[in-house]
Order: structure tokens, then C-alpha cells, then sequence
């Protein structure tokens, strides 16, 4: 819960550093989320169960060390007695050359969209999970694993539009001032193409405190045709329809849009397709540029190179495909950066995430309320 609804349920319960009432409920809350320690509550019985790491994986890469890090929760009645959360953090060296972690965290255990490359797809959706169970992450990342992360995003496991009410309950909290105080333009949310939810999430960022929340969305694909086969939710919602969704999403400070590319070869990697990419951005891009005045594009893509599921079709793109693959773009005006490959090793980079355990893949019919 945020620290205003804290106040308002717990008030009358805490008292901290001399402070009674709502400052001391507040107080309270904000020395937790700063320090890890919850004594000043559970002292004064408020109920706080913090969570613990279930399994830790570590990949060395360039930048850092990698971490993979698991949460247990409740299980589905009939089905499994219990589940596991996946959550990475990456390190990340930025333009002033010091060190900084990204959290990816989950929004579901499975997912429902059945995108044909991700590993999470064959999990099918088992459940989603709660605002709790997704602030977890950040606090373990930041508590138990000791790397507070200057950016969230909501790439692991989950579509997360399909979990929107949750999401956004994170979110809140996420960027609570007397809480995790992380900024609101540290926060990315990624879907698979949910018209539906891009508009949803496009109101919110007219509320104050919400208009630099960022917007990715995963692309994958140059046309209809090939888009449908890799990802289903094309067949309801078709690249038109997802361009007139981001056509209309808010544009405030100048924030770019995210559209990643997965790299599959064999499949999507030909110059042809770059050219096509570019035409279906130029549109979004001249939008933005006639309604802010800027020389810049809106819309970077953000090239991932394929990262192998288990018993995948294809391969992982070569060196010489990426790079004409980029060049292309570039030579059609598209702003394109090429996310290097981390965690690979322990099946911890994208589109890797899931457990092989409940690996079954089925039908799950797209949620569309």
C-alpha cells in the first residue's frame, strides 16, 4: 500500500521517533522502505512478512554480475501448491561510466499471449500476481541482494496489461516519496500490443505524478503476416490498430517510445523488413515531431537478438545479420539500439524467463476487459 492509504489504516497503531498519528504512521513506512527494518510496525503489531529468496543464480557479464533471483508464493487450489516468481537484475554502465541496476520484474507466473519465441509463453497463464507480490521484487533486489535499482521494468514474466490493476497498484507505490521513491521516468511498462491496455494506460499519465511512466512495446515483426504467426494477439489487435494506439498515447517532456525488435533469423531479419519497421514508425514519428517541435524521432527501436527458448525452432541471429540489420535501419532514419545479450547462461535474458516444471503450452483465450 502506498504511504497515504498506510496512514490512513494505521495511524492511530504506530508511533516512531516521538511522532503519534498519521506523521508517525508515515515516518514509520518511509524508515522501512529506506532501511529494510520493520520493528517500528511489527512493534506495534502491524502484520509484515518480509519476503525471502527462494533461489539466486549469478552470470558474470561486461558490465557486472548478473543476478537471477526467485520468490515462492501461493500456489493455484488443484493445480500447484506452490509457484515461483522470476525476477533479474542487470547491470547496467551508463554514459557517465558508473554502475547502476535495472530490476526486471514480473507482472504473472506464465503468460497468456502465447508468443511463439518466449519461453515464458509455453508456461501458459497460471496466475497473476498482486501489487505485493511485485513490490517484493524491488525490496529483495534492494534489502536482501543489497543493489537498489535505478530503473524498473516490466519485462519478465507477464503481459502486463493483462494485470493492469496490479501493475499500476506497484507502481504507485514504486514511486511513493516515502517510499521506494523511485521517478516515475525510471519506470517502463512493456505489453505484447494490448490496444486495450495502451489506451487505459495512456489516461493514467494525465494524473499528476503519472505523465513520465514510459511505454514499450514489443513489435517483433515488419507485417501482419509474420506478426500473426509469432505473436496471436496480432489477430486481434493488427499493426494498424497498434499504431493508432500509439498514436494517440501522450506524449509529455519530450518521452520517448520503446518498440522492441526481437531478432529471429530466418524469420524477421531480412533488410526488406528494416524497411518495413521504418515505414511503420515514420508516421509516429512525424506525429510527435508536429506537436513538440523537435528534430527528433519518438520512437527507438530497441534490437534484442534472439535468445534461444527451450527446444526452439531457430537458432540465435549472427554477429554480420544484427549489424546489417542495424545499419539498415539506420540508413532509413530510425533511431535503433541493440540490447546486449546478458544472462543467457541461466535462462535469464529475454524471452527466457519460466519454469520448466509447469512448461505446457495450450490455448488460454485473450482477456480483453
Amino acid at each position: 500500500m502506498t504511504s497515504h492509504r498506510f496512514a490512513e489504516e494505521f495511524g492511530g497503531r504506530v508511533r516512531f521517533r516521538g511522532l503519534g498519528g498519521r506523521a508517525g504512521a508515515v515516518e514509520a513506512y518511509r524508515h522501512l522502505f529506506r532501511t529494510g527494518e520493520p520493528s517500528p510496525l511489527t512493534d506495534a503489531g502491524v502484520p509484515f512478512c518480509p519476503p525471502s529468496v527462494a533461489s539466486l543464480l549469478r552470470e558474470p557479464c561486461h558490465e557486472g554480475e548478473l543476478l537471477k533471483f526467485t520468490h515462492e508464493v501461493a500456489g493455484v487450489p488443484g493445480r500447484f501448491d506452490r509457484l515461483a516468481t522470476e525476477s533479474v537484475l542487470i547491470p547496467m554502465i551508463g554514459r557517465k561510466a558508473t554502475l547502476t541496476h535495472t530490476l526486471c520484474v514480473s507482472s504473472q507466473v506464465g503468460c497468456a499471449m502465447g508468443c511463439a519465441f518466449c519461453e515464458t509463453a509455453q508456461m501458459g497463464l497460471i496466475r497473476h500476481l498482486s501489487a505485493a507480490e511485485i513490490v517484493a521484487q524491488w525490496w529483495t533486489a534492494t534489502h536482501a541482494l543489497g543493489r537498489r535499482p535505478a530503473n524498473v521494468v516490466f519485462m519478465g514474466m507477464g503481459e502486463p496489461m493483462d494485470n493492469l490493476d496490479e501493475v499500476l497498484g506497484a507502481i504507485a507505490v514504486l514511486k511513493d516519496h516515502n517510499g521506494p521513491s523511485l521517478p516515475i521516468s525510471k519506470i517502463t511498462v512493456s505489453t505484447v500490443g494490448r490496444v486495450d491496455g495502451i489506451a487505459r494506460l495512456g489516461e493514467k499519465l494525465h494524473e499528476p505524478g503519472w505523465h513520465r511512466l514510459n511505454l514499450a512495446v514489443s513489435l517483433n515483426a515488419p507485417n501482419d503476416a509474420v506478426r500473426s504467426g509469432l505473436m496471436p494477439i496480432n489477430r486481434k489487435w493488427d499493426l494498424d490498430e497498434l499504431r493508432r494506439a500509439l498514436l494517440a498515447f501522450p506524449i509529455y517532456g519530450g518521452g520517448k517510445l520503446c518498440v522492441e525488435y526481437v531478432l529471429i533469423p530466418g524469420v524477421n531479419d531480412l533488410p526488406g523488413h528494416a524497411d518495413e519497421v521504418a515505414d511503420f514508425l515514420e508516421p509516429i514519428n512525424a506525429h510527435y515531431r508536429g506537436h513538440t517541435e523537435r528534430g527528433s524521432a519518438r520512437a527507438m527501436i530497441n534490437l534484442i537478438p534472439y535468445n534461444p527458448r527451450r527446444d526452439s525452432p531457430w537458432p540465435a541471429p549472427d554477429e554480420e545479420s544484427v549489424e546489417r540489420f542495424m545499419a539498415r535501419l539506420t540508413e532509413r532514419g530510425v533511431y535503433v539500439k541493440r540490447r546486449r545479450t546478458k544472462g543467457r547462461d541461466l535462462m535469464g535474458a529475454c524471452g527466457q524467463l519460466g519454469s520448466e516444471r509447469i512448461r505446457q503450452r495450450r490455448i488460454v483465450p485473450l482477456t480483453t476487459s
